[in-house]
């Protein structure tokens, strides 16, 4: 991997044991979304990638990054607008799946593998950062946000969706933490879908943030497909099956089928679970007003 070109290193913590071990904790991340095949339900959110591109306003000829594209949503969209696209991520296998996917298309991108919280990037490389449902999963928020400033010029936008905590896949999380805690120390990473939070993220290198929720609806045959769904290629969900025993994962499947069919909007015909996310543009500071 190409190692980032950055400002000064953040300065390393003393050993402490209210301090999270963040490089084991992105370790095991790194595995999870890497277990399963995320790309079976990354390509249902294609949507998704489309309205932040139209948000973040892309124009033909800008540079683009996307940051833990996963499998290319955003990138697809940013690509589809004749945009200059960079797309990174950490797990080789979901880049390879974007990679596919470009070709597929015709579409030209450079596919990067990449950690979100140290961008092998010059400072001001990109006009425009996108993720959809990706920066929000890196263990530390603040020094991802710090990337993601860093990397985008001065006046330049970052374009982010994140699961709500109240929404759908925020409750999913809270669900599966019952049966399998997360880490100790992490902040959630559904506090990316509240603009309070962004606004303390991004600070005062941010000229103004708009942020709308929106509903992605997701759909299914049903509770049960749904579950084997998840349970098969959805990485958090896959590995939490895998932790538990047969008496865990019955009670964890029966949680689940619990959560969805209180969401179900379909009733008995089908599964369709409306989920919230927010879908946030944050302007950088022209660089006449920076200092």
């Amino acid at each position: 991997m190409n190692q980032p070109v950055a400002s000064t290193p953040a300065p390393r913590q003393a050993p402490d044991a209210t301090v999270p071990d963040y490089a084991a904790i992105k370790q095991r991340q790194q595995a999870t979304w890497a277990s399963g095949n995320f790309a079976v339900i990354g390509v249902t959110l294609q949507i998704v990638g489309e309205s932040l591109a139209e948000a973040v306003d892309i124009h033909a000829g800008e540079r683009v990054i996307d940051i833990a594209a996963g499998n290319g949503n955003a990138t697809l969209a940013a690509a589809r607008r004749f945009a200059r696209v960079t797309s990174t991520d950490y797990v080789p296998a979901l880049l390879e799946k974007g990679r596919m996917r470009a070709e597929a298309e015709g579409l030209s991108v450079d596919f990067r593998e990449a950690d979100a919280e140290a961008l092998p990037f010059q400072d001001g490389s990109f006009d425009v950062a996108l993720s959809t449902f990706g920066v929000m999963f890196t263990p530390e928020h603040a020094r991802c946000a710090g990337e993601m400033l860093r990397v985008v010029r001065a006046g330049g936008r970052i374009g982010i969706a994140s699961w709500t905590p109240d929404g759908f896949i925020g409750q999913l999380f809270k669900t599966v933490g019952r049966h399998v805690p997360p880490p100790a120390g992490l902040s959630p990473p559904s506090l990316w879908g509240t603009e309070d939070y962004l606004r303390q993220l991004f600070g005062h290198e941010a000229a103004s943030i708009r942020a709308e929720r929106r509903i992605f609806n997701m759909r299914y045959a049903s509770t049960r497909h749904w579950i084997q769904i998840f349970r098969d290629y959805y990485g958090p969900v896959h590995k939490a099956f895998g932790a538990l025993d047969e008496a865990g994962r019955q009670a964890l499947e029966q949680d689940l089928a619990a959560m969805l069919d209180r969401y179900n909007t379909a009733g008995d015909a089908s599964l369709v679970v409306p989920a919230e996310y927010l879908e946030a543009v944050i302007f950088k500071r022209p660089p006449e007003v920076l200092h």
